[in-house]
């Protein structure tokens, strides 16, 4: 690996989003392995942030599964102090967001959520954010441009983000889609001169 490209030799990905759009499901498909519990539910099946690590394609990648927002059994305001741990846990720093939306409607709750996470991380956060498109089968014969052009608040969304965006199919067994990924997340980190997101910059944030 040349020193020029500034890629990291580990990827550092914290996942966040709404309660059952499938972040958990995925961490495991970017990890290879079932790493953190995973099922459709109206109430958060991660309570606390967590972590887990693999060789992804001869490197190292830790993933961190943070707390999904309006949940039916925690506050919201409990579930960010809690997500905000995931700087502490993914120190010195995540080098991306993943801000995981299920392909479907855009509704309220889905443009609040991304709202919120904007709110907490503040605008320095967009520099080191991607949205991740869950459940990628269900765009069926459209494209995720097409599906873009029909949500406005979306396509404004994923505008902001340094990162752009990605398609995921969890179904899909072919590790293809995560090498993309990774290749996106290191693109975005390369502009970003090879830094990640600090505990100064949430600090200044709040």
């Amino acid at each position: 690996m040349s020193s020029g490209n500034k890629q990291p030799e580990e990827l550092r990905i914290v996942l966040v989003g709404k309660t059952g759009v499938g972040k958990s499901a995925a961490a495991n498909t970017i990890l290879g392995a079932e790493e953190f519990e995973s099922e459709a539910s109206s109430s958060s099946v991660t309570a606390k942030c967590g972590k887990a690590r693999a060789e992804v394609d001869g490197r190292g990648v830790s993933v961190i599964d943070t707390p999904g927002l309006f949940d039916t059994e925690l506050t919201n305001d409990t579930i960010i102090e809690e997500i905000t741990q995931c700087i502490c846990l993914s120190s010195p720093g995540p080098h991306v967001f993943l801000v995981v939306i299920q392909i479907g409607r855009f509704t309220a709750e889905e443009q609040k959520t991304v709202e919120i996470i904007q709110e907490t991380f503040g605008a320095e956060a967009a520099k080191y954010t991607m949205a991740l498109f869950t459940h990628g089968d269900k765009l069926k014969k459209k494209t995720i441009e097409e599906f873009l052009s029909r949500n406005q608040k979306l396509a404004e969304f994923t505008d902001k983000c340094r990162g752009g965006y990605h398609v995921l199919n969890n179904e899909e067994t072919d590790r293809s889609q995560v090498l993309e990924l990774l290749k996106k997340i290191d693109r975005m980190v390369t502009i970003n001169g090879g830094g990640c997101y600090t505990n100064k910059m949430y600090e200044m944030a709040e």
